[in-house]
């Protein structure tokens, strides 16, 4: 008995060994990542609107069902399969349907429902529907409903607004110079859409952008034959930027009126709010500096200005986010963020101006607003109290301005609350822990009961979850990074180094989430390629405070390159690391970073690979570039600073520059322009386009990208020596 038992534990042993060298390919580290290597996890879970209960969908006996539990059962039930939902479609006389559509059950007392590209609003209580959108509709460009029935879209350039066979055209003059409807100010400042229905839905807050005075930029389409140019409004650094204005329709007297925002026509209208009554419109008005920010509020009906409630300014920039949030049982009072004492936090105001409290406070972010309770006596927000790169769950008591911390754990939480506010649905994970999702009452969050506790989908593989640590920087700032050692590493042996980063504001890599926050398995790829893999968050990066970001102010790439160099000290006093063969990779602003390294600093890294990369900002947009550099006119020896084309005779070893060739972002002429100075100066360089591809190279062709990436580190890190 006692040698079966040893033989199946050498048999297991021996199975476990073997299943631990499989070896990732690079459709599996890019590809595979995001589908059958992803963690699993319970798909579309919600809370259904009202109620302590969740519902996910899943495959039972190869047939959707929609599962559904709350915390006290101790079993799960089915709540909804096909052939109950098209009872349920047939008693409302609508079609029944092959599969299992999209379903919204945190929507009022009704589903939302997604059939056949229409909208539908089910009631399964009265077996009754209301169409929210028609094909035809939904079909349409930037349609998006509001709660009174009507959908404001975009047709041919103009602003229409429907209502069962109301058809209203709200605009006449749409063109390609007149752009109703949509995302302004280059989808900075927060801004993702241009329609704004007010609350009970009878008013429609809309942006109009002329942009007849930008420059057209070219856009060459390589598909057809011949090739063809498309031009785009590109505003410049310094140049002529667009002129944006909101107007608010409404559909019932079908009159427009324009908000008043008055001079200079070339500022920011961001973060567009409704009163709670629908009377106001707010808007968080910012001068082209970007250095001093109103808060404005005008009549809906009227367009006049009525009053600015407060100003924010600043030596170096401010940049407004979200708009304000009206506290749910006092509609006196509004919740705004921002980092003015360096950290982004909340303030309460009332509707004067007023500062009534700040809410939180300490040397963390907010980083997102989940919403109030029933009452709405508590907010829920997600803060970096604990850590950087941790993310939980607070409850904060308005009245009061005390928080307490609701998840526990040192990971990275993402959560759903349900209407009341009682329960939570905690989806999290950690370096080693895959992901778990468990709901616990907000009251009790130590007693969770998990829904879900995923596999490791990588225990096949041979590959080691990364070590987050910090390394401090000359600056005294704590530089958060991942490291992954080779597998297979041995003490006696060096190996090579790949450092990936991106350094630029808005963007936070390292996390303390599955992989390290890394969304594909490259850097173990590496790591299995015998190459010691580092990831940095240097200073610019996102989440930090504003100290922290604002740093590289008027010259972009100074800090970074001072961060870097901190991390190669790092890695050249691991005694494992081959400090003769570094490579160094990043993409956009990373591209610019790994490019200007190369060239102020050569000779420290053998190989690089910018993608995508900035080389002269007064190329790159006014929003963006004018934030963090001032205009070229302003702010001349920044500018010439990071020119990287002025330093290319400086390089030394070998760098491949890759460029999206329909890029509308940052335009193939950075990349361009680098490589003419390259050849004038007698340089040799590596350059790879991506035809079809804009800024982020995507779908399959990813994997031929990080293929070319890691061939090139493969020729000079390791064959060339």
């Amino acid at each position: 008995m006692k040698r079966l038992i040893l033989l199946v534990q050498l048999i297991a042993l021996a199975f476990f060994g073997n299943a631990q060298n499989k070896q990732l390919t690079m459709q599996d580290a890019m590809l595979n990542a995001r589908t059958t290597l992803a963690p699993e996890n319970l798909s579309q879970i919600q809370f259904i609107y009202g109620t302590e209960n969740y519902v996910y969908a899943k495959r039972v006996n190869g047939s959707p069902v929609w599962i559904s539990g709350n915390f006290k059962d101790k079993e799960e039930k089915s709540f909804l399969s096909l052939t109950q939902l098209n009872q349920k479609l047939s008693a409302a006389k609508l079609d029944s349907v092959k599969m299992m559509p999209m379903i919204q059950f945190n929507q009022q007392a009704e589903w939302i429902v997604y059939l056949n590209g229409s909208k539908i609003a089910l009631n399964p209580a009265k077996n009754t529907y209301e169409v929210l959108m028609d094909q035809t509709l939904a079909a349409k460009e930037n349609a998006e409903g509001g709660n009174a029935g009507y959908v404001a879209y975009l047709d041919d350039f103009n602003l229409f607004v429907s209502k069962g066979t109301d058809k209203q055209q709200v605009t006449n003059d749409g063109s390609k110079d007149i752009v109703y409807a949509s995302s302004v100010h280059r989808d900075e400042f927060g801004i993702s859409k241009g329609i704004f229905w007010s609350n009970a839905g009878k008013l429609l807050a809309f942006y109009r952008m002329d942009q007849g005075m930008v420059t057209d930029y070219p856009i060459i389409d390589w598909a057809s034959r011949p090739a063809k140019n498309v031009n785009i409004k590109y505003p410049m650094a310094g140049d002529k930027s667009h002129q944006v204005t909101v107007g608010v329709y409404n559909p019932e007297t079908k009159k427009t009126v324009y908000l008043k925002t008055g001079t200079p026509v070339e500022q920011y209208l961001t973060n567009i709010a409704w009163s709670p009554d629908d009377k106001y419109v707010y808007i968080a008005v910012l001068n082209r500096e970007q250095n001093h920010m109103r808060l404005n509020q005008f009549d809906a009906v009227t367009g006049e200005f009525i009053k600015t409630l407060f100003e924010e300014k600043d030596d170096k920039y401010v940049e407004p986010l979200v708009p304000i949030l009206f506290l749910k049982n006092d509609p006196s009072k509004f919740i705004w963020q921002s980092n003015r004492d360096g950290w982004n936090h909340l303030y309460l105001y009332n509707i004067n101006g007023k500062l009534v409290k700040q809410l939180t406070k300490g040397p963390w972010e907010v980083l997102e607003v989940k919403g109030f309770d029933a009452k709405g006596d508590q907010l829920f927000y997600i803060s970096t109290e604990e850590s950087p790169v941790t993310r939980n769950l607070y409850a904060l008591n308005v009245k009061t301005g005390k928080s307490r911390r609701i998840t526990q754990g040192y990971a990275v939480h993402n959560v759903q609350i349900s209407t009341s506010g009682n329960t939570v649905v905690d989806n999290y994970s950690s370096p080693q822990v895959p992901r778990v999702i468990q709901i616990f009452e907000a009251a009790t969050p130590a007693k969770p009961k998990v829904l879900l506790t995923a596999a490791n989908p990588l225990s096949a593989y041979a590959t080691e979850s990364s070590t987050v640590f910090t390394i401090k920087g000359k600056s005294g700032d704590d530089l958060y990074a991942s490291l992954y050692k080779p597998v297979g590493y041995d003490a006696s042996k060096k190996y090579p180094v790949v450092v990936y980063w991106y350094g630029g504001p808005h963007a936070q890599l390292i996390t303390n989430g599955w992989n390290a926050g890394a969304g594909d398995y490259w850097f173990r790829y590496m790591a299995e390629r015998g190459y010691v893999v580092l990831t940095v968050d240097v200073r610019g990066s996102d989440n930090r405070g504003r100290a922290f970001e604002q740093s590289m102010f008027r010259r972009a790439g100074e800090v970074q390159m001072e961060d870097m160099m901190t991390a190669v000290d790092y890695l050249k006093s691991l005694p494992y690391v081959d400090a003769t063969n570094m490579g160094l990779f990043g993409w956009s602003f990373g591209g610019f970073a790994t490019t200007d390294f190369m060239v102020t600093h050569p000779g420290v890294f053998k190989a690089a690979v910018a993608g995508g990369p900035v080389i002269n900002w007064a190329f790159y947009e006014v929003m963006y570039t004018e934030r963090y550099m001032d205009t070229p006119q302003e702010n001349p020896e920044g500018y010439a600073a990071t020119y990287l084309s002025s330093k290319v005779d400086q390089l030394k070893g070998k760098l491949l520059l890759i460029h999206g060739q329909q890029d509308p972002v940052v335009v193939q002429q950075h990349s361009v322009d680098f490589v003419k100075k390259a050849v004038e100066k007698g340089v040799q360089l590596d350059y790879m386009i991506y035809p079809g591809h804009e800024h982020n190279v995507i779908g399959k062709d990813r994997a031929h990208l990080y293929q070319k990436v890691t061939d090139y580190f493969e020729l000079y890190l390791k064959m060339a020596k």
